[in-house]
């Protein structure tokens, strides 16, 4: 995949850690995890980054991403609604609906104070009632001309860098051993990033009952670092 250079510094912009929307302080259930024993080494979290990955992004929330990037894209104001409508619906705790809420509303009023959205789009943006971070992310990426691919790619690895470093800081793991983790991920990334892009609308899916109770566990757990 070959990038102008504008439309991959603003992919890099978007997807830096410094992108001032507070994913640092969510794991996504990864601390509840840790906190059970199920993630202790590099190879243990490898294995559940990767699981999360091809079970949960690959097959739900990076499908969604790809569908509201081409309904803004097409200025398709019924699809980016209900597609947005949909992602909130499938939270099934909590704390996985307040995340990508505030997360959302965090980079749309980003996305308002930069200016970078036309008329249209931004008001496609705010006529929904929450915006989850996937049609904040979905607006800015159209309205900066990232292509889809990329920024689809773009938000994979900024999650599995995130879960990354959530292992670094709670398991925890070295810093070379995060680096070599996040390396090995790659090609992982690249076949999430092309499932994604094939699965029709009735294979959605984000079935994974195991999450969903270390979320809820995460509730209510005595200690802790993050926010989910």
């Amino acid at each position: 995949m070959s990038l102008p250079a504008a439309s991959l510094l603003h992919l890099l912009q978007l997807a830096s850690p410094s992108l001032p929307v507070g994913a640092y302080s969510y794991s996504q259930g990864l601390e509840a995890a840790i906190e059970n024993g199920l993630v202790k080494t590099e190879a243990s979290a490898r294995e559940w980054i990767v699981d999360m990955l091809h079970e949960v992004m690959a097959r739900f929330e990076a499908p969604l991403l790809w569908r509201l990037l081409q309904a803004f894209a097409a200025r398709d104001a019924a699809a980016v609604s209900h597609w947005t409508a949909i992602f909130i619906a499938s939270r099934e705790s909590a704390e996985f609906r307040a995340e990508t809420i505030q997360m959302g509303y965090s980079l749309g009023k980003l996305v308002g104070e930069l200016k970078i959205c036309d008329a249209t789009l931004l008001s496609m943006l705010e006529a929904q009632a929450d915006i989850p971070f996937p049609t904040a992310l979905a607006a800015a990426s159209v309205a900066l001309a990232v292509p889809a691919e990329a920024a689809l790619l773009g938000m994979l690895f900024s999650w599995a860098e995130n879960q990354v470093l959530v292992c670094v800081k709670s398991v925890p793991l070295g810093q070379v051993s995060g680096q070599r983790l996040l390396l090995s991920l790659h090609t992982e990334l690249e076949a999430a990033a092309q499932t994604a892009q094939m699965l029709a609308d009735d294979e959605l899916s984000n079935w994974a009952p195991g999450l969903s109770l270390f979320s809820m566990q995460h509730e209510v757990q005595y200690s802790r670092l993050y926010r989910s």
